[in-house]
């Protein structure tokens, strides 16, 4: 992947000579949808209104339509990615209890058990996935050229990715922890992130109960935060605009009290009333934040022009600090 010239800047690295630091690409992509898009304006795609109601009474409006698999692959084959963090991405386990005539055109189609995942196909082979602890919606990709997903054996851990859920605030872990332990170079704890969705008082105490994972204690048991390794990077959908909604959503704020200048943690993707929204043209809600890699992120553009996903991905180019 070719890298430009502002990011070479930006973290010194040069095109030779031996101070040259390695770089690796990170994404973050909800993959979800919504049954409220205009799914019929392309009506010969297949996919229209009654595969949208399909896909949110059954596949939990997560990235489930073959087409759109396929043309999700093509962009991370283009992107070559090393670590991802993916939010609803459809599990295939739940394909038994999909109905037959919900199927046509889905992933259940024509999935076996011992096939892979969404997230499998997605990434291509050459790839470990782990997925949040009771959460299989939710599951960080790492190339094994880049590294490896410690305690994650196979090219699958379902719950491979440790955290707990916050009481309240529904089943399972939305934010986790997995510990790359790189080809070359020092272990990165890589945190994903799945903010809980809504405005209302009680979404809002989860969201910032959730930050406070990230930052403070991640509920396993031992006190440690989930940034609790020498180079952390967080990534995912925070399901608040750290830069926009601040004076409305204290889960924005809480964010704030942790990334932010002078603080051990800042943003790589870009935050604030000018950032290109990431999410329904609207808000920058998908991120990327470290404690000292550098680098630079965009919100890409054009992963299909099927009319599925509600949000775009973040791509980063970060340099390791070693």
């Amino acid at each position: 992947m070719m890298r430009s010239a502002a990011f070479l800047v930006a973290v010194g690295v040069t095109a030779c000579g031996d101070d040259a630091r390695p770089t690796f690409v990170a994404v973050t992509m909800n993959t979800g949808t919504n049954p409220g898009l205009p799914h019929d304006a392309l009506p010969d795609d297949g996919y229209g209104a009654q595969e949208a109601a399909y896909s949110d009474e059954h596949y939990g409006d997560g990235l489930a339509w073959r087409a759109v698999i396929d043309d999700t692959r093509a962009f991370f084959a283009e992107v070559d990615a090393d670590v991802v963090a993916f939010q609803e991405i459809f599990s295939s386990a739940e394909c038994p209890d999909v109905p037959v005539e919900a199927r046509a055109g889905f992933v259940c189609e024509t999935w076996a058990a011992g096939d892979p995942t969404v997230a499998q196909l997605v990434v291509g082979a050459g790839y470990q996935v782990a997925c949040h602890a009771g959460h299989h919606d939710k599951c960080v990709a790492v190339k094994r050229t880049f590294g490896s997903i410690r305690g994650c054996d196979g090219d699958l851990c379902l719950d491979g990715a440790a955290g707990v859920g916050v009481g309240g605030c529904g089943q399972g872990a939305r934010v986790a922890r997995v510990v790359v332990d790189r080809a070359a170079g020092a272990p990165i704890t890589v945190v994903s992130v799945h903010g809980t969705s809504g405005l209302a008082p009680g979404d809002v105490d989860c969201r910032i109960a959730q930050v406070e994972q990230v930052f403070v204690d991640l509920g396993l048991g031992d006190g440690a935060p989930g940034v609790s390794g020498a180079h952390n990077l967080v990534l995912g959908d925070l399901n608040t605009d750290p830069g926009r909604a601040v004076a409305a959503d204290a889960s924005a704020a809480r964010w704030n009290d942790f990334v932010a200048e002078g603080s051990r943690f800042h943003f790589v993707s870009d935050v604030g009333p000018e950032a290109p929204p990431s999410y329904a043209g609207l808000l920058n809600i998908d991120h990327v934040i470290t404690d000292d890699l550098l680098g630079t992120c965009h919100v890409a553009e054009d992963v299909t022009d099927r009319v599925f996903f509600d949000h775009k991905p973040v791509v980063c180019d970060l340099a390791l600090p070693d």
